[in-house]
């Protein structure tokens, strides 16, 4: 349906509802295409190469659109034209910002991939609740952003709902930058396998289920991976006492999933370790958390949800870097063989840990888990979890807390996050708060710090160090991060998927530079 110039701007501006009644019937059979412009200095706008084409395509119409249709358009901010193209029924407008944006410091990314990201993902939702199926996108000078943008946005979990979103494909248009369009749509397919994870009923994704999703999305890679489930009676070979304790008030039996991915056959080029927590239901055992928002703690799992994300994201994209993931998975619940406030077990390194809090259980798993890492001779360990409201408080959701023991690591995450947008901040591993768990009336440690309340997020770093002599550790606190309100304008409300991207980057760059 080809409208005239003169009966568009008539129907568009005087009678938009009648203009959608015109071409809805048109817009479920064709494509949407979303298309950027540059903030320019008063009310001037800049199209980018793909839009200037298109534009002139049709001889200048969408210039004179923006013109009469209103401001011109703000960062993220978007606009909807419909019948100027026989192709594309409806075209999304987005706004980028300035075209001299870059790096930022003050904001620790780099801007104009945000604002690409931001742009995009709005266009695409706008023509999603339009029902169009299939989008093309313009690259807006960065394709891996701009694919970012549309695949993050469009993901929405209604996987158990009978009335579903449309289901919509994207493209690139108007460039032949496919390459960086594809890595950035596989990197988005890896956080949204996160987000997937992390927001379905625990009753849906039990610690047998998790690993089975995992093996499953990981088998056609082929022998550059494998998958290994460890069960109960393996656990208790390893002496794995800190673990078993929490898994001991459910009866869903807990799984130790370890992931190996061979982005180097046959080299000797040390892994890289990535552990996640795996607490696909945390009710906080005897130490029962309150009832209000209890339902969130299904995602307590989210540290193993992006290792293992970001595993299979590597092995889709074939990064030249050995990785090991280890998750160990299981429930806490209270029940009669629960673990009771008071009780010392023993970790799989031979120290007692006095637990005064069973809903301190992240830190018990991962300590097991950080030993038994050590066997691999790893070049670097990064573990992630969901482990500290505390870390919520610190940081809220701007950014992952970082804590380690390294320069070198650091350096090489926080690079990472700066490309992905998805931050990181350093935090404190003073002895100020190793001192704190060591101070235990009955044991070597306590799982919870001498003032409980303080530093809650440093402590249970210091906390995990006692298990850790490699010299290139980190400990992502992933609490603040774990779902999106309205924060991250790219992300649906939801669980977030963080930070997936940035360990995806953080590996890929540590793979080129070896």
């Amino acid at each position: 349906m080809l409208l005239s110039w003169r009966a568009l701007r008539t129907v568009v501006w005087r009678n938009p509802s009648r203009m959608f009644s015109v071409s809805r019937s048109v817009l479920l059979q064709r494509k949407g295409l979303v298309l950027g412009v540059f903030e320019q200095e008063g009310e001037e706008q800049d199209l980018t190469e793909a839009a200037a084409g298109f534009d002139q395509s049709i001889s200048g119409k969408l210039s004179e659109l923006l013109k009469i249709s209103g401001p011109a358009l703000k960062k993220g901010k978007s606009r909807v034209f419909y019948g100027i193209h026989e192709d594309f029924p409806c075209v999304a407008v987005v706004g980028l910002g300035k075209n001299t944006a870059g790096v930022c410091g003050a904001e620790n990314w780099d801007s104009s991939k945000e604002n690409v990201r931001h742009a995009v993902s709005a266009g695409c939702r706008l023509l999603q609740d339009l029902e169009v199926s299939h989008v093309e996108v313009d690259s807006c000078g960065d394709a891996q952003s701009a694919a970012e943008g549309a695949v993050l946005g469009l993901f929405h979990y209604d996987q158990l709902k009978s009335k579903k979103k449309p289901k919509v494909t994207t493209q690139l248009h108007g460039s032949n930058d496919t390459v960086k369009w594809e890595k950035g749509v596989t990197y988005a397919e890896g956080q949204n396998l996160a987000r997937l994870l992390m927001e379905a009923p625990a009753n849906h994704i039990t610690p047998t289920a998790f690993a089975n999703t995992i093996e499953e999305k990981l088998a056609p890679h082929g022998d550059r991976v494998s998958v290994v489930k460890r069960s109960k009676a393996w656990m208790e070979e390893q002496q794995m006492g800190a673990f078993l304790s929490v898994t001991r008030g459910s009866d869903e039996p807990p799984v130790f999933l370890e992931l190996h991915y061979n982005g180097l056959p046959g080299g000797n080029q040390p892994p890289l370790l990535l552990v996640g927590k795996g607490v696909t239901f945390d009710s906080g055992g005897i130490s029962l958390k309150p009832s209000a928002s209890m339902d969130a703690m299904r995602a307590d799992m989210g540290g193993a949800a992006t290792v293992c994300a970001s595993i299979v994201t590597a092995a889709a994209l074939k990064l030249p870097v050995n990785i090991i993931g280890l998750t160990p998975l299981c429930e806490n619940m209270p029940s009669g063989k629960a673990t009771k406030p008071g009780d010392v077990v023993t970790a799989k390194n031979g120290k007692t840990i006095q637990v005064d809090n069973t809903d301190a259980e992240g830190r018990l798993i991962l300590a097991d888990a950080l030993c038994y890492g050590h066997v691999f001779n790893p070049r670097a360990i990064v573990n992630v979890a969901t482990l500290t409201g505390a870390m919520d408080v610190a940081l809220g959701s701007a950014a992952t807390g970082v804590f380690t023991n390294s320069d070198w690591l650091w350096e090489k995450l926080q690079k990472a996050s700066v490309v992905t947008g998805d931050r990181v901040w350093r935090m404190p591993l003073f002895e100020h708060y190793t001192r704190q768990v060591t101070d235990s009336q009955l044991a070597d440690l306590n799982n919870i710090g001498k003032y409980s309340r303080s530093g809650g997020a440093c402590t249970a770093a210091a906390f995990l160090k006692e298990f850790v002599t490699s010299t290139h550790w980190a400990h992502l606190d992933i609490a603040g991060v774990m779902s999106n309100k309205d924060e991250v304008p790219y992300l649906r409300k939801g669980m977030s998927g963080r930070p997936t991207r940035t360990l995806v980057e953080f590996a890929a760059q540590l793979g080129h530079n070896s």
